[in-house]
Protein backbone atom coordinates (compact mmCIF):
# COMPACT_ATOMS: atom_id res chain seq x y z
CA UNK A 1 0.00 0.00 0.00
CA UNK A 2 1.41 3.71 -0.72
CA UNK A 3 2.33 6.09 2.06
CA UNK A 4 -0.51 8.34 2.91
CA UNK A 5 1.54 10.36 4.87
CA UNK A 6 1.53 10.70 9.32
CA UNK A 7 -1.95 12.67 10.69
CA UNK A 8 -2.63 14.13 14.16
CA UNK A 9 -4.77 11.61 16.40
CA UNK A 10 -6.17 11.32 20.06
CA UNK A 11 -2.78 10.24 22.37
CA UNK A 12 -5.28 9.14 24.85
CA UNK A 13 -5.65 5.19 24.06
CA UNK A 14 -1.99 5.18 24.67
CA UNK A 15 -2.11 6.25 28.42
CA UNK A 16 -0.13 4.66 30.79
CA UNK A 17 0.07 4.00 34.25
CA UNK A 18 3.37 3.34 36.29
CA UNK A 19 2.82 -0.47 37.94
CA UNK A 20 6.06 -1.57 39.39
CA UNK A 21 4.39 -3.56 42.03
CA UNK A 22 7.08 -6.54 43.35
CA UNK A 23 9.74 -6.38 40.71
CA UNK A 24 11.61 -3.71 42.11
CA UNK A 25 11.90 -5.44 45.26
CA UNK A 26 12.96 -8.71 43.81
CA UNK A 27 15.49 -7.10 41.82
CA UNK A 28 17.11 -5.79 44.92
CA UNK A 29 16.92 -9.18 46.48
CA UNK A 30 18.51 -11.03 43.42
CA UNK A 31 21.06 -7.87 43.38
CA UNK A 32 22.26 -8.49 46.67
CA UNK A 33 23.35 -11.93 45.85
CA UNK A 34 25.06 -11.72 42.67
CA UNK A 35 26.95 -9.02 41.90
CA UNK A 36 26.37 -6.35 39.05
CA UNK A 37 28.98 -5.65 36.02
CA UNK A 38 28.45 -2.97 33.24
CA UNK A 39 28.16 -3.25 29.96
CA UNK A 40 31.42 -2.01 29.20
CA UNK A 41 33.01 -4.89 31.04
CA UNK A 42 30.43 -7.32 29.42
CA UNK A 43 31.82 -5.96 25.80
CA UNK A 44 35.53 -6.84 26.98
CA UNK A 45 34.57 -10.36 27.59
CA UNK A 46 32.35 -10.49 24.80
CA UNK A 47 32.22 -14.31 23.70
CA UNK A 48 31.00 -13.72 20.00
CA UNK A 49 32.13 -11.72 16.70
CA UNK A 50 29.85 -10.54 14.34
CA UNK A 51 31.39 -10.09 10.96
CA UNK A 52 31.31 -6.56 9.32
CA UNK A 53 29.52 -7.04 6.28
CA UNK A 54 29.00 -10.51 6.44
CA UNK A 55 25.91 -12.45 5.62
CA UNK A 56 24.63 -9.51 2.67
CA UNK A 57 21.49 -11.78 2.50
CA UNK A 58 19.17 -9.04 4.05
CA UNK A 59 19.94 -7.07 1.10
CA UNK A 60 17.77 -8.20 -1.44
CA UNK A 61 17.32 -5.82 -4.34
CA UNK A 62 17.90 -2.33 -2.03
CA UNK A 63 19.83 0.08 -4.33
CA UNK A 64 22.06 1.85 -2.62
CA UNK A 65 23.37 -1.12 -0.56
CA UNK A 66 23.12 -0.33 3.39
CA UNK A 67 26.39 2.17 3.98
CA UNK A 68 27.42 -0.18 6.88
CA UNK A 69 26.77 -3.46 8.60
CA UNK A 70 26.95 -6.20 11.01
CA UNK A 71 26.09 -9.65 10.74
CA UNK A 72 26.13 -11.97 13.74
CA UNK A 73 27.87 -14.78 13.82
CA UNK A 74 27.32 -18.16 12.43
CA UNK A 75 25.06 -19.87 14.90
CA UNK A 76 23.45 -17.11 16.02
CA UNK A 77 22.66 -16.23 12.09
CA UNK A 78 21.13 -19.64 11.52
CA UNK A 79 19.56 -20.28 14.57
CA UNK A 80 15.82 -20.96 14.25
CA UNK A 81 15.16 -20.54 18.19
CA UNK A 82 15.65 -17.15 18.33
CA UNK A 83 14.79 -13.61 16.46
CA UNK A 84 16.31 -10.39 16.96
CA UNK A 85 13.74 -7.65 16.84
CA UNK A 86 14.43 -4.44 18.77
CA UNK A 87 17.10 -2.07 18.10
CA UNK A 88 18.82 0.62 20.47
CA UNK A 89 22.31 2.06 21.46
CA UNK A 90 25.06 3.69 22.89
CA UNK A 91 23.62 7.11 21.33
CA UNK A 92 20.85 6.49 22.83
CA UNK A 93 21.64 6.06 26.33
CA UNK A 94 24.54 8.91 26.21
CA UNK A 95 26.24 7.17 29.19
CA UNK A 96 28.16 4.30 27.82
CA UNK A 97 31.69 4.82 27.89
CA UNK A 98 32.37 2.36 24.49
CA UNK A 99 30.30 2.83 21.40
CA UNK A 100 27.43 -0.15 21.51
CA UNK A 101 24.30 -1.79 19.78
CA UNK A 102 21.49 -3.32 22.34
CA UNK A 103 19.53 -5.96 20.46
CA UNK A 104 16.51 -7.37 21.76
CA UNK A 105 15.99 -11.51 20.22
CA UNK A 106 12.44 -13.30 21.30
CA UNK A 107 12.63 -17.34 21.59
CA UNK A 108 10.41 -19.50 19.45
CA UNK A 109 10.36 -22.70 21.29
CA UNK A 110 10.92 -25.72 19.58
CA UNK A 111 8.05 -28.04 20.88
CA UNK A 112 10.38 -30.38 23.02
CA UNK A 113 12.11 -27.18 24.96
CA UNK A 114 10.07 -25.00 27.24
CA UNK A 115 9.64 -20.95 27.28
CA UNK A 116 12.96 -19.46 27.51
CA UNK A 117 11.76 -15.84 26.92
CA UNK A 118 13.70 -12.65 26.09
CA UNK A 119 17.69 -11.69 25.25
CA UNK A 120 19.42 -8.59 24.74
CA UNK A 121 22.99 -9.07 22.74
CA UNK A 122 25.11 -5.87 23.18
CA UNK A 123 27.76 -5.72 20.69
CA UNK A 124 30.48 -3.54 20.14
CA UNK A 125 31.31 -2.29 16.25
CA UNK A 126 34.78 -1.78 16.73
CA UNK A 127 36.15 -4.97 18.11
CA UNK A 128 33.30 -6.48 16.47
CA UNK A 129 32.44 -8.74 20.08
CA UNK A 130 29.42 -9.19 21.52
CA UNK A 131 27.28 -10.95 24.21
CA UNK A 132 23.91 -12.05 25.11
CA UNK A 133 22.00 -11.18 28.39
CA UNK A 134 19.12 -13.18 29.55
CA UNK A 135 15.95 -10.51 30.93
CA UNK A 136 14.17 -11.73 33.34
CA UNK A 137 11.39 -11.66 35.96
CA UNK A 138 12.60 -11.25 39.51
CA UNK A 139 10.98 -12.44 42.26
CA UNK A 140 10.52 -11.69 46.15
CA UNK A 141 11.38 -14.74 47.40
CA UNK A 142 15.00 -14.11 45.35
CA UNK A 143 14.35 -16.52 41.94
CA UNK A 144 13.52 -15.20 39.09
CA UNK A 145 12.09 -16.88 35.64
CA UNK A 146 12.00 -15.88 31.51
CA UNK A 147 9.38 -13.32 30.48
CA UNK A 148 7.42 -14.46 27.58
CA UNK A 149 7.40 -11.49 25.34
CA UNK A 150 7.85 -10.92 21.85
CA UNK A 151 9.91 -7.68 22.68
CA UNK A 152 9.41 -6.32 19.05
CA UNK A 153 11.15 -2.83 19.77
CA UNK A 154 14.00 -1.39 23.08
CA UNK A 155 14.98 1.74 23.59
CA UNK A 156 17.79 2.74 26.11
CA UNK A 157 17.82 6.03 27.65
CA UNK A 158 20.60 6.60 30.55
CA UNK A 159 20.99 3.32 32.42
CA UNK A 160 17.00 2.45 31.84
CA UNK A 161 15.96 -0.08 29.17
CA UNK A 162 12.57 -0.08 27.38
CA UNK A 163 10.87 -3.10 26.20
CA UNK A 164 8.09 -3.46 24.34
CA UNK A 165 5.56 -5.37 25.54
CA UNK A 166 2.59 -5.83 22.89
CA UNK A 167 -0.44 -5.81 24.53
CA UNK A 168 0.71 -4.50 28.01
CA UNK A 169 3.25 -1.29 27.29
CA UNK A 170 6.54 -0.69 28.29
CA UNK A 171 8.69 -3.18 30.72
CA UNK A 172 11.69 -1.34 32.14
CA UNK A 173 15.41 -2.65 33.20
CA UNK A 174 17.80 -0.98 35.00
CA UNK A 175 21.34 -1.91 33.46
CA UNK A 176 22.89 -1.10 37.01
CA UNK A 177 21.35 -4.34 37.52
CA UNK A 178 23.32 -6.27 34.63
CA UNK A 179 23.72 -8.95 36.96
CA UNK A 180 26.98 -11.70 36.52
CA UNK A 181 26.58 -15.16 38.03
CA UNK A 182 29.81 -15.68 38.08
CA UNK A 183 30.44 -13.59 41.12
CA UNK A 184 27.82 -15.86 43.26
CA UNK A 185 29.17 -19.51 41.67
CA UNK A 186 31.95 -21.15 40.01
CA UNK A 187 29.80 -22.46 37.04
CA UNK A 188 26.70 -21.37 34.87
CA UNK A 189 24.65 -23.52 36.48
CA UNK A 190 22.13 -26.46 34.46
CA UNK A 191 21.64 -25.05 30.96
CA UNK A 192 18.09 -26.30 30.97
CA UNK A 193 16.98 -24.49 34.03
CA UNK A 194 16.56 -20.51 35.19
CA UNK A 195 15.89 -19.78 38.70
CA UNK A 196 17.25 -20.49 41.77
CA UNK A 197 17.27 -24.22 42.44
CA UNK A 198 19.08 -25.87 45.46
CA UNK A 199 20.93 -22.99 46.15
CA UNK A 200 22.65 -22.41 42.83
CA UNK A 201 21.63 -19.68 40.04
CA UNK A 202 20.76 -20.53 36.56
CA UNK A 203 19.97 -19.07 33.28
CA UNK A 204 19.68 -21.14 30.65
CA UNK A 205 23.58 -21.23 30.59
CA UNK A 206 23.79 -17.57 29.76
CA UNK A 207 26.79 -15.93 31.99
CA UNK A 208 24.82 -12.65 32.71
CA UNK A 209 20.58 -11.45 33.59
CA UNK A 210 19.05 -8.66 33.96
CA UNK A 211 16.08 -8.46 35.87
CA UNK A 212 13.33 -6.09 35.24
CA UNK A 213 12.55 -3.31 37.57
CA UNK A 214 9.54 -1.51 36.33
CA UNK A 215 6.66 -1.76 34.47
CA UNK A 216 4.26 0.94 32.50
CA UNK A 217 1.34 -0.39 31.27
CA UNK A 218 -1.54 0.75 29.57
CA UNK A 219 -4.43 2.34 31.42
CA UNK A 220 -7.03 0.64 29.08
CA UNK A 221 -6.68 -2.76 28.43
CA UNK A 222 -5.59 -3.67 24.62
CA UNK A 223 -5.94 0.64 23.74
CA UNK A 224 -3.33 0.28 22.21
CA UNK A 225 -0.51 -2.24 20.61
CA UNK A 226 3.38 -1.30 21.57
CA UNK A 227 5.37 -3.28 18.47
CA UNK A 228 8.31 -1.33 18.75
CA UNK A 229 10.11 1.66 20.35
CA UNK A 230 12.28 4.72 19.40
CA UNK A 231 14.30 7.00 21.15
CA UNK A 232 14.64 10.52 19.93
CA UNK A 233 17.63 12.61 21.91
CA UNK A 234 16.82 15.63 20.56
CA UNK A 235 13.40 16.41 21.88
CA UNK A 236 14.20 13.74 24.98
CA UNK A 237 11.08 11.70 24.14
CA UNK A 238 10.02 7.48 23.59
CA UNK A 239 8.15 6.82 21.33
CA UNK A 240 6.31 3.11 20.71
CA UNK A 241 3.99 2.34 18.30
CA UNK A 242 1.36 -0.49 16.17
CA UNK A 243 2.59 -2.72 13.77
CA UNK A 244 -1.04 -3.79 11.83
CA UNK A 245 -1.09 -6.17 8.98
CA UNK A 246 -3.71 -4.92 6.04
CA UNK A 247 -4.51 -1.77 8.01
CA UNK A 248 -2.62 1.62 7.50
CA UNK A 249 -4.05 2.27 11.20
CA UNK A 250 -1.25 1.40 13.26
CA UNK A 251 -0.50 4.52 15.70
CA UNK A 252 2.63 5.95 16.71
CA UNK A 253 2.97 7.96 20.64
CA UNK A 254 5.75 10.02 22.15
CA UNK A 255 6.22 10.27 25.70
CA UNK A 256 8.67 12.82 27.30
CA UNK A 257 11.51 11.54 29.31
CA UNK A 258 13.11 12.89 32.46
CA UNK A 259 17.02 14.26 32.48
CA UNK A 260 17.39 10.34 34.49
CA UNK A 261 15.65 8.98 31.71
CA UNK A 262 12.18 8.08 33.30
CA UNK A 263 8.76 8.74 31.68
CA UNK A 264 8.04 11.98 32.94
CA UNK A 265 4.29 10.96 32.62
CA UNK A 266 2.06 7.97 31.72
CA UNK A 267 -0.03 10.84 29.43
CA UNK A 268 2.09 10.60 25.64
CA UNK A 269 2.65 13.91 24.46
CA UNK A 270 0.87 13.17 21.15
CA UNK A 271 0.04 10.55 18.66
CA UNK A 272 0.21 9.87 15.16
CA UNK A 273 -1.68 7.38 12.49
CA UNK A 274 0.91 6.42 10.73
CA UNK A 275 -0.78 5.61 7.25
CA UNK A 276 1.19 2.46 6.05
CA UNK A 277 0.95 -1.07 7.39
CA UNK A 278 3.38 -3.34 8.51
CA UNK A 279 5.43 -0.96 10.48
CA UNK A 280 7.84 -2.91 12.20
CA UNK A 281 9.99 0.45 13.58
CA UNK A 282 9.53 4.12 13.77
CA UNK A 283 11.68 6.66 15.11
CA UNK A 284 11.67 10.64 15.08
CA UNK A 285 15.10 12.78 14.29
CA UNK A 286 14.85 16.53 13.88
CA UNK A 287 10.91 16.56 13.36
CA UNK A 288 10.96 13.85 10.74
CA UNK A 289 9.60 10.28 10.99
CA UNK A 290 11.29 7.44 9.89
CA UNK A 291 8.98 4.13 9.41
CA UNK A 292 10.89 0.41 9.00
CA UNK A 293 7.82 -1.29 6.75
CA UNK A 294 8.04 -5.38 6.14
CA UNK A 295 6.74 -6.77 3.04
CA UNK A 296 5.20 -10.28 2.92
CA UNK A 297 6.78 -13.51 1.98
CA UNK A 298 10.95 -12.21 2.88
CA UNK A 299 10.45 -9.49 -0.25
CA UNK A 300 12.12 -6.12 0.30
CA UNK A 301 10.54 -3.69 2.59
CA UNK A 302 10.28 0.00 2.42
CA UNK A 303 11.67 3.31 4.54
CA UNK A 304 8.68 5.70 4.55
CA UNK A 305 9.90 9.63 5.70
CA UNK A 306 7.33 12.05 6.59
CA UNK A 307 6.69 14.67 8.89
CA UNK A 308 3.30 14.94 10.68
CA UNK A 309 0.80 16.60 7.96
CA UNK A 310 3.02 15.91 4.96
CA UNK A 311 2.43 13.31 2.35
CA UNK A 312 5.36 11.13 3.19
CA UNK A 313 7.57 9.56 0.72
CA UNK A 314 9.50 5.97 0.28
CA UNK A 315 13.01 4.49 0.08
CA UNK A 316 14.16 1.01 -0.84
CA UNK A 317 14.79 -0.62 2.00
CA UNK A 318 15.68 -4.49 2.90
CA UNK A 319 14.25 -7.66 3.61
CA UNK A 320 12.97 -8.18 7.16
CA UNK A 321 13.15 -5.02 8.84
CA UNK A 322 12.75 -3.96 12.61
CA UNK A 323 13.22 -1.55 14.64
CA UNK A 324 14.87 1.59 14.42
CA UNK A 325 17.51 3.70 16.01
CA UNK A 326 20.10 6.63 15.01
CA UNK A 327 23.17 6.77 15.75
CA UNK A 328 26.35 8.49 14.38
CA UNK A 329 23.98 10.77 12.50
CA UNK A 330 22.82 7.50 10.62
CA UNK A 331 19.68 5.56 10.95
CA UNK A 332 20.12 2.25 11.82
CA UNK A 333 18.00 -1.16 11.73
CA UNK A 334 18.01 -4.58 12.90
CA UNK A 335 16.83 -7.63 10.20
CA UNK A 336 15.15 -10.86 12.02
CA UNK A 337 15.05 -13.82 9.45
CA UNK A 338 17.28 -16.87 9.26
CA UNK A 339 21.06 -15.89 7.38
CA UNK A 340 19.50 -12.42 6.67
CA UNK A 341 20.43 -11.05 10.32
CA UNK A 342 22.35 -7.80 10.89
CA UNK A 343 22.66 -4.71 12.32
CA UNK A 344 22.99 -2.29 9.28
CA UNK A 345 22.81 2.03 8.38
CA UNK A 346 21.67 4.06 5.79
CA UNK A 347 21.59 8.31 5.46
CA UNK A 348 19.21 10.14 7.02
Amino acid sequence: MTATGITATDKAPFTLGRATGTLAEGAAKLAGEIGATAVEAVLARGNRAAMRKGAPGFIGTMTPKPLDWYAFDPKDEDTADWYPQGLTGSDDSGSVGVPCFAVTWYFKPPVTVGERGVRVTFLNPRTLRYQHCLLVEALPDGSYGPIDIHAGGCGWVGDLLYVADTTRGLRVFDLNNLLDLRTAQNDLGDATRVGRHLGKFHAFGYRYVIPQTDSWKLVTKRAAVFSFVGVDRGNGTLASGEYKDGETTGRVARWQLTSSGQLASGVPLDAYTMGVEMVQGAVSHNDTWYLSQAMRNQKNGRLVVGKAGSPSKARPWVIGPEDLTVQDGRLWSVTEFRNRRAIFAVSL
